[in-house]
Formats: structure tokens, C-alpha cells, sequence
């Protein structure tokens, strides 16, 4: 028989034996912050991913089962910077009510030339440490105790991205400037470009409906044989026929996929947000070799 003051620890260990036993829920926007966000919240979070595996966050058409998921989650995590131009209606919709993770919050954006916003951050490892910074606060601030977990795991994952940090910039630096020179389906890759010191072309814009016009692409066949563009990439999300007939009408040789908005499925080569940058950096200093 239990004594009174087993019993008392009992009834106070309770409510969090049950908490740990019961996942947040966190809904993610697309596949790249589903993979931060399972590292940050091992084994206490189980995120449901929107934009799943291969997949085009910016074509994305919301489903029933989607809005439910963000009815009813504790942590909704997006990328921001006009990436998921449809995220507000939808949590509107939803009625959401929980904790909301910007997870670009901080980052200094890129413009094109015509001004617009670039959203694609996670393209630079850096900047994707300043998403794990803002992920491990927002899950402290959803689930606090879980804070030794989030604070712990986001550490080792941190540690994990400067290494990789490392190996990036290793890989580029015998490639000499005018060798780095990439075409890419859609235009994806501006910071990682500015981080590691390579020049993106791309025939459609910072969203994969946009189609470029005749003369747009006459000026880019033009510019890939006058700068010796290195290769030519079909991005995992894109069907790439334009980019093949611009390798047609150029002389250039398709490089093969690389991965940008979206990881590939398990067991791919890109299936982690690691997996995907090292994946990338190698066919892409491959073709530059």
C-alpha cells in the first residue's frame, strides 16, 4: 500500500508524465521545416508536414485534411517572406488559435532586381541556423517542459549545421569565381549564391508558376554562352522543359536534379535538410570542376 507522501509525488508527477506521453502537435509548412522540426523536437515532437516530399509549396492547394491538422495543432511553423503566400488564409480559416513559429524572423531578405522579396533563406546553412534558434523558442514557448529537450537537441543540431557550413565553403574553394556559374530552373538559389560565392541564372522566377517570356529567354541562351554557364539543373519540384530546350538551343548539357524547395522522399538523396545541401554543393562543384 502506497504512503502518503508517495502518493502526493504520484499525483504531482501526473499532469507531466501525461504531457510527455502526449506529442505537440506542430504543423509545418513544407518538408524542409518538417525535417528542423523533427531534429529540434526529437523524440517529444511529431510534426504533420503541408507540402510534403517533392513537392511544390508554391502551386500547393490546401486539403480538408490540411485545415483540420491546423485547427486543432499547438505550433504552426512557417518559412515566411511571402513563401507561403496562401499560410494566412488558411490559418484564418482554420480558426487557428496556438503558437505561430516565423522561422526566417531575423534574416536580412534578398531582393531581385524588380524588387521583390527572395524567400528562399534556407538555401544559405547559416540562415538556416538562425531558423533552428527561433524553432527551439518557439517550441519552449508552446511546451515548456520541454525545455531541456528543445534546448539540447537544437544545440547538437546547430553544431551539426556549422560543420556543414564548413564543408560547403571547403567544396567551392578550389573552384576558381568564373567557373560558378549555375542555371537552375526557378530562381532558388539567390542565397546560397551570396553565401558560398555562385552566380544563379534561372529562366523562371522566385515562384515556379512564373513563365519567362521569348525574349527572356533568348537573353539567357545568350548569357550562357557568353559567361560558359557550367551546367544546367532541373529542380526536383519543376518538369524542367524549359530548361531543356534552353540546353538545346544553348549547346549545354542538363547537369542533373538538384533539390531546392523541397526534400526528397525517404530514402532519397535529399531526404534530410543535411542530405539535401551536401547533395546539391556536390553535383553542383562537379559540374564546375
Amino acid at each position: 500500500m502506497l504512503s502518503r507522501r508517495h502518493a502526493i509525488a504520484i499525483a504531482v508527477l501526473l499532469p507531466t508524465i501525461a504531457r510527455a506521453a502526449t506529442p505537440l502537435k506542430v504543423v509545418a509548412s513544407f518538408s524542409i521545416l518538417g525535417d528542423l522540426v523533427r531534429e529540434v523536437g526529437r523524440g517529444r515532437v511529431v510534426p504533420i508536414v503541408l507540402v510534403g516530399a517533392d513537392q511544390d509549396a508554391h502551386s500547393y492547394q490546401p486539403k480538408p485534411s490540411d485545415l483540420r491538422a491546423v485547427a486543432s495543432a499547438n505550433l504552426l511553423v512557417t518559412n515566411g517572406l511571402g513563401f507561403e503566400g496562401w499560410m494566412d488564409r488558411m490559418a484564418n480559416a482554420a480558426g487557428f488559435k496556438g503558437t505561430r513559429v516565423v522561422a526566417s524572423a531575423g534574416i536580412l531578405p534578398l531582393k531581385t532586381a524588380d524588387g521583390s522579396i527572395d524567400p528562399h533563406a534556407f538555401q544559405n546553412v547559416g540562415h538556416v541556423m538562425r531558423y533552428v534558434a527561433n524553432l527551439r523558442d518557439g517550441l519552449v514557448a508552446a511546451d515548456p517542459p520541454g525545455t531541456d529537450i528543445y534546448q539540447r537537441e537544437a544545440g547538437c543540431y546547430l553544431d551539426r549545421l556549422a560543420q556543414l557550413d564548413s564543408e560547403i565553403r571547403a567544396a567551392w574553394a578550389p573552384i576558381p569565381r568564373n567557373r560558378r556559374r549555375i542555371m537552375t530552373s526557378h530562381d532558388a538559389l539567390g542565397y546560397y549564391g551570396a553565401g558560398y560565392g555562385v552566380t544563379f541564372l534561372a529562366p523562371q522566377g522566385l515562384s515556379t508558376e512564373s513563365e519567362p517570356s521569348a525574349k527572356e529567354l533568348r537573353g539567357l541562351i545568350a548569357q550562357i554562352r557568353a559567361q560558359q554557364v557550367s551546367a544546367l539543373f532541373i529542380e526536383n519540384i519543376s518538369n524542367g522543359a524549359i530548361l531543356r530546350q534552353i540546353a538545346r538551343e544553348a549547346g549545354a548539357k542538363v547537369g542533373g536534379t538538384l533539390f531546392t524547395d523541397a526534400l526528397s522522399v525517404s530514402g532519397g538523396p535529399a531526404a534530410t535538410y543535411l542530405d539535401m545541401m551536401r547533395h546539391n554543393t556536390a553535383a553542383m562543384v562537379a559540374a564546375a570542376k
